[in-house]
């Protein structure tokens, strides 16, 4: 329950002083229609920096899968090689599904992102070959150990095969 005595610079001032009692006083503030003693600035602050937590977090799912997805296509040496990619591609798409039936127009936002999450998969791939236990690839597949100019510029898959698209069934016909 908001505290009646607090002014508006006092509840300001919570905000770098006691963050969860600002949030406390505001909501307060808020369900009692006391709009002229909210702290709009940093209330709106605080809405941005969530969109954007969020946005984050579906950039950061749709990376791994990117990542695991490239690997599994490009450098699976064996049957077994792979596994932990499609477990890791399989748990970011539950991830993710929670994420877009929370909040549906981060789907539409995520499409946006492919670019920037396919450019942070290739500096994980990158680092993923630079690896020692990783340099026989590095070497098979490339030569040398790649850079980010050695993968595509631009992201080889859709947002469809981001949240869909699995190589490990065969033909995708669901045939093994």
């Amino acid at each position: 329950m908001a505290v009646k005595t607090l002014n508006k610079e006092e509840i300001k001032d919570l905000y770098n002083k006691d963050f969860y009692q600002w949030i406390v006083e505001n909501v307060e503030l808020l369900k009692n229609k006391e709009f002229d003693l909210v702290d709009w600035e940093n209330v709106i602050e605080e809405l941005e920096s969530m969109g954007r937590s969020e946005l984050r977090s579906v950039i950061s799912f749709m990376t791994v899968i990117l990542e695991h997805l490239y690997k599994y296509e490009h450098f699976r040496e064996n049957e077994t090689m792979g596994n932990s990619w499609i477990d890791s591609i399989d748990n970011s798409r539950i991830e993710l599904e929670w994420l877009f039936n929370d909040s549906p127009s981060l789907k539409r936002k995520a499409q946006e992102e492919i670019d920037l999450a396919w450019k942070s998969a290739v500096k994980r791939l990158v680092k993923w070959f630079k690896k020692p236990e990783n340099h026989h690839l590095a070497k098979r597949y490339f030569g040398k150990i790649p850079t980010e100019q050695d993968f595509p510029k631009k992201c080889p898959y859709t947002i469809q095969q981001i949240l869909e698209y699995e190589p490990w069934i065969e033909n995708q016909g669901g045939i093994l």
